[in-house]
């Protein structure tokens, strides 16, 4: 049995931690990928539907797998309870969703999600735009006012600062195009965009925010590969601040108050599944961090968790298999550099 497994345990939920984890130095450059005209990044209409295998009933979605049902529990936010089906986990994504999903074709056989901080770059985007503060720091009493579990708002706090601080949207994008990208990822990227279109559907899921990514992004040719990209919106007001915004609310008590990935990849599967009328292949996730392993937690015995090695989703990770054994389901393939994730798909592919 692939794709996600059945609902979210109590036991999940314990173990769903939220650990900041950051590492603050900086390289000069980013590398990009060449150009190509054929790839995973080239999609078309999406067929009609065949048949209907997800029945959405009472917050249980039901997803029939191979002959089996495979019920997936979609806990109801306090927004959802007021105004709208019990089944809804973020108004904002699944908006997202619905208005973009007909856009990606339905013949992928893989879903591949991605982290961005620490997994696609080699550094945390949050740490790197206070290089635009005077001096290359923030004050103590700003940093001062960080509460754990609302990263969120403190982000908030740091960029209406630097606006403050005469920070402009030029500064902003600078500092982010110059981010490396991590060992092997462009490799990795690159890979995604010349296999043949039905083969990959690739996500971003991130919990940094849509500007510092899209601009990464861009100055590196990636964005194309990514069809569908799940960040905290961000946009510039008219008096030039970055004004960002948390991407939904949700019920998991252990994680940031603004983004838990697990519930977006819920979703995301569930919708998907139902557009296509059929389950995904093998679903991998890519990151490395604790709340990567969140949302890992939702795969199953066929899909495969690629944690950066000795990072915390890693760590973590371990320690559950030893502590509670087989409540982590999916393959573990750690990897220092992306090019050990190719080499991994390759065979899985091929498969």
């Amino acid at each position: 049995m692939g794709g996600l497994v059945g609902a979210v345990t109590s036991t999940a939920a314990a173990v769903c931690l939220s650990v900041t984890y950051k590492r603050a130095y900086h390289r000069p450059t980013v590398g990009t990928l060449p150009h190509s005209e054929s790839g995973s990044d080239q999609t078309g209409p999406t067929p009609g539907i065949i048949g209907t295998p997800l029945l959405i009933q009472c917050g249980i979605a039901i997803v029939n797998h191979g002959g089996l049902n495979i019920h997936l529990l979609l806990c109801p936010t306090p927004s959802s309870r007021r105004g709208g089906p019990p089944w809804i986990q973020s108004r904002r994504s699944e908006i997202t969703m619905a208005s973009n999903s007909a856009n990606i074709s339905s013949d992928k056989r893989f879903l591949i999600f991605f982290d961005f901080d620490e997994t696609i770059v080699d550094e945390t985007s949050d740490d790197m735009v206070v290089q635009a503060a005077p001096g290359q720091h923030l004050p103590d009493w700003l940093k001062d006012t960080y509460q754990p579990g609302r990263y969120n708002e403190y982000m908030q706090r740091v960029l209406a600062y630097l606006a403050e601080q005469g920070v402009t949207e030029s500064d902003i994008r600078s500092i982010m195009e110059k981010i490396p990208a991590s060992p092997g990822m462009l490799t990795l990227l690159q890979f995604l965009r010349t296999r043949p279109p039905q083969d990959f559907e690739v996500v971003l899921l991130s919990d940094a925010n849509s500007f510092f990514i899209e601009s990464w992004l861009r100055r590196a040719g990636a964005r194309q590969i990514f069809h569908r990209v799940f960040s905290n919106p961000a946009t510039f007001n008219k008096d030039g601040r970055l004004v960002m915004r948390p991407f939904h609310s949700h019920d998991c008590a252990r994680c940031p108050n603004n983004m838990c990935k697990q519930v977006v990849v819920r979703d995301y599967v569930a919708r998907r599944t139902q557009e296509r009328g059929r389950p995904y292949q093998r679903i991998f996730y890519v990151g490395d961090g604790a709340n990567d392993f969140c949302p890992a937690l939702a795969l199953g015995p066929r899909d495969v968790a690629f944690p950066r090695r000795d990072f915390p989703m890693h760590r973590l990770i371990t320690e559950t298999h030893e502590a509670m054994p087989g409540d982590f389901k999916a393959v573990t393939v750690p990897w220092a550099s992306g090019e050990e994730v190719v080499q991994r798909l390759r065979r899985l592919v091929a498969e």
